[in-house]
């Protein structure tokens, strides 16, 4: 009997690039294991595989999860900026400008 397995897509993007990595998988594979196979693929040591958050189609995952067979699991790269406290500040700065 052959046993089950799922195909997920493994992502990550900085400013300038895009990566994706198609893993196959045994129906009972983590996040981890999708990972795992994805660093074996890319052969790319700047991606945080280790530490970055993770999340499945946006929606925040742990790497102890089981994705579903389709799933494209998303790694993130950290914010430059807070974008609320971004605007905190945009919106000081009109304050000032407009008092003047």
């Amino acid at each position: 009997m052959a046993s089950i397995r799922k195909r997920c897509v493994v992502a990550y993007a900085t400013r300038d690039e895009q990566w994706l990595w198609t893993v196959e998988l045994p129906d009972n594979a983590t996040v981890a294991d999708a990972l795992n196979e994805a660093r074996a693929l890319s052969k790319r040591e700047e991606v945080p595989w280790d530490s970055a958050p993770l999340g499945i189609f946006g929606q925040p995952c742990q790497r102890t999860d089981v994705p579903a067979d389709g799933d494209r699991i998303e790694l993130y790269r950290p914010l430059a900026a807070d974008p609320r406290e971004r605007r905190r500040q945009q919106v000081k700065a009109q304050r000032r400008a407009t008092r003047r």
